[in-house]
């Protein structure tokens, strides 16, 4: 399941021919395109493309469904699991590009870099310059990550790298530290994070927990001089609180590479009256975050391997069971327990 802007890479295109898997490609992304389609699959293969109930009922012999990224909120994982399909995926293959793209953003936005381009383009150069007197200095900011996973970590390491403080939390707060300590990380609750971070950064995934976790009453928290950082889920953030803060000044800016309301996974374009499209102070990217000349090799190399895993009777690694507690239509076996 491609849909019409993820068609399969030459190198993918490769590493199935060479098992000699058959390779059936859908650029559709209604159900009505994709369900004539999967009735006679082994394995669903997917990027962005939304799979609902109905086409998951449609699967009458797919064992599993192989999403070549780390999000699975397109999938109707409940759905898959009731009908005794796995699902998978890969969530590390971009945990270095999505680093590097937060860090991106922080010091773009920490030297007011949207402002100074449109300054440059307008001509109110001595507008930048007055901007540029309250830019902070990065060695003196405190940097909170909500989440703490191998995203936030890699974040962390190169925010100790700028000598910023960095703060995080995450769901399971009785987890060992043990990195966290070697990164002079320090662990707290996330009240501690908006109140005294002066960028807050997001990586998570989405969940019925975690959706418009990031709300009115979160940003009235934040810091009037704070920056909020949005690299993992648009849905996180309840985009209509965000344009309310930022027009009131509650926070100072924001950067966001994924979104709730934009539909960056077609080409129809931008909403030209969305307001965040207008902002001097917003920086935006089009979900372009896990992208480098390495990501998309990792991914389907390590989407691979799940599905040799599925169609050998195995179970893919720990890390890529999206729902562990399924019962599979085709009994599977860890590769541990041969």
């Amino acid at each position: 399941m491609t849909g019409p802007i993820f068609p399969p890479s030459l190198h993918e295109v490769k590493q199935i021919e060479s098992r000699g898997w058959t390779l059936t490609t859908v650029a559709g992304t209604s159900p009505d395109q994709i369900i004539p389609h999967v009735s006679d699959a082994d394995i669903v293969s997917v990027v962005g493309t939304y799979i609902p109930a109905p086409v998951i009922d449609a699967m009458t012999r797919v064992r599993a469904i192989a999403r070549l990224g780390a999000g699975t909120d397109r999938i109707d994982v409940a759905h898959a699991t009731s009908r005794g399909i796995v699902v998978m995926n890969t969530p590390y293959f971009c945990v270095e590009e999505q680093a590097d793209h937060t860090m991106a953003m922080i010091l773009s936005l920490a030297r007011k870099l949207p402002l100074s381009q449109r300054a440059i383009e307008s001509g109110k150069y001595a507008e930048a310059r007055a901007a540029s007197a309250t830019n902070p200095r990065l060695s003196r900011a405190t940097l909170g990550l909500v989440g703490f996973g191998r995203s936030a970590v890699h974040t962390a390491r190169r925010a100790r790298g700028f000598g910023m403080r960095v703060l995080a939390t995450r769901r399971n707060m009785s987890a060992p530290t043990d990195e966290a300590d070697s990164l002079g990380v320090v662990m707290t609750d996330l009240d501690t994070i908006l109140r005294e971070s002066d960028f807050v950064s997001l990586h998570l995934p989405l969940t019925r927990g975690s959706r418009h976790m990031i709300d009115a009453d979160a940003l009235s928290r934040m810091k009037p001089s704070a920056y909020l950082i949005n690299t993992s889920r648009g849905a996180l953030v309840d985009e209509h609180a965000l344009v309310k803060a930022l027009h009131a000044g509650q926070i100072a800016g924001a950067g966001l590479d994924t979104f709730a309301i934009i539909e960056v996974l077609d080409e129809s374009g931008p909403p030209d009256a969305h307001p965040l499209m207008h902002m001097d102070n917003v920086l935006l990217s089009p979900h372009v975050a896990a992208g480098s000349d390495r990501s998309g090799i990792d991914s389907v190399d390590a989407g691979i391997e799940n599905i040799e895993a599925i169609l050998g009777g195995f179970w893919p690694v720990p890390e890529h069971r999206v729902n562990p507690e399924v019962v599979p239509r085709v009994p599977l076996i860890d590769r541990e327990a041969r």
